[in-house]
């Protein structure tokens, strides 16, 4: 019995990088595994595609999760405004606008210790992203894990 196996890198799209892995049993394919890395911190696509992306599609899955964690959803628009500037109202209007994350976070005053926000998501260190608005989405992404988690609300709003 022999067994060989092969690695590769692939770049199937311009936002990921791909392992497959190949091993040969007895001359037949006798596993295929396709493991996908997204590099989002170099990605002018991926920017694009989060500068594009309608807020308020996204809003409802931020409450959602919130919510099934026990938190509520004024403790997320606590959060939100923390980070952005908008009180409900202001926020109710650009969903009912249907901005998108480039004119939402373009509207937005973003908050001076917004910076002090580290840490992981998405596999990627916020602070290090290089886009300015995914960077700020990113943000937002990870205050929402953070409420979600159970994190006090002192430590989410870094004061």
């Amino acid at each position: 019995m022999t067994r060989n196996c092969c690695s590769r890198w692939v770049r199937p799209y311009a936002d990921t990088i791909s392992i497959i892995e190949v091993i040969f049993w007895q001359k037949e394919v006798y596993l295929y595994c396709t493991i996908s890395i997204y590099t989002m911190a170099t990605s002018s696509t991926h920017d694009q595609r989060i500068a594009k992306m309608i807020f308020g599609s996204v809003y409802p899955h931020y409450v959602e999760k919130v919510v099934k964690k026990g938190r509520t959803e004024e403790e997320l628009q606590e959060v939100i405004q923390w980070l952005t500037g908008f009180n409900k109202k202001q926020l109710e209007a650009l969903i009912a606008e249907k901005v998108t994350f480039e004119t939402f976070f373009e509207r937005a005053k973003l908050n001076p210790n917004a910076h002090l926000i580290t840490g992981v998501i998405c596999g990627y260190r916020v602070e290090e992203i290089e886009n300015p608005l995914t960077q700020k989405a990113r943000y937002l992404d990870k205050l929402v894990d953070e409420l979600a988690k159970g994190r006090k609300m002192e430590k989410i709003l870094r004061t």
